[in-house]
This record gives structure tokens, C-alpha cells and sequence, in this order.
């Protein structure tokens, strides 16, 4: 549909990098993987519920967490 060769994937590259820079273009890669990274780590772990004590925070003024797992 698109058909997408070399030349233009050059073209496309170049007007990215004249755009963004060659310095931000790491950045911006670093931080796409860093999120990547994050959404596979958040499918992997089991679903967990956090409950706020308000009792004991107007008690003690600390905020305590206490964790749920799912069975």
C-alpha cells in the first residue's frame, strides 16, 4: 500500500534529524525504550490493590500502605 523503500526511508531520516537534532534524536530513543522496558514490566506482575488507611493517618499523621494481593 505504502511501498516504502530505501530512498525514503533515507529521506525520512534526514528531516527527522534536521528536525529534532542528532543529540535529541537519543534522547527521544531512550525514552521510548525506558517506557517500553516499563509496560512489559507492568504485564508481568500480578495485579496488586493499595489501600490508604485514613484512620490512622488523622491517628498519626503518616500516610501507611497496605498491600492486597488477589487470590
Amino acid at each position: 500500500m505504502f511501498g516504502l523503500g530505501m530512498p525514503e526511508l533515507i529521506i525520512i531520516l534526514i528531516i527527522v534529524v534536521l528536525i529534532f537534532g542528532a543529540g535529541r534524536i537519543s534522547e527521544i530513543g531512550g525514552a521510548i525504550g525506558k517506557g517500553i522496558k516499563g509496560f512489559k514490566k507492568s504485564m508481568n506482575e500480578p495485579d496488586s490493590i493499595d489501600v490508604t488507611s485514613d484512620q490512622n493517618d488523622k491517628i498519626t499523621g503518616e500516610k501507611t500502605k497496605k498491600t492486597i494481593e488477589p487470590k
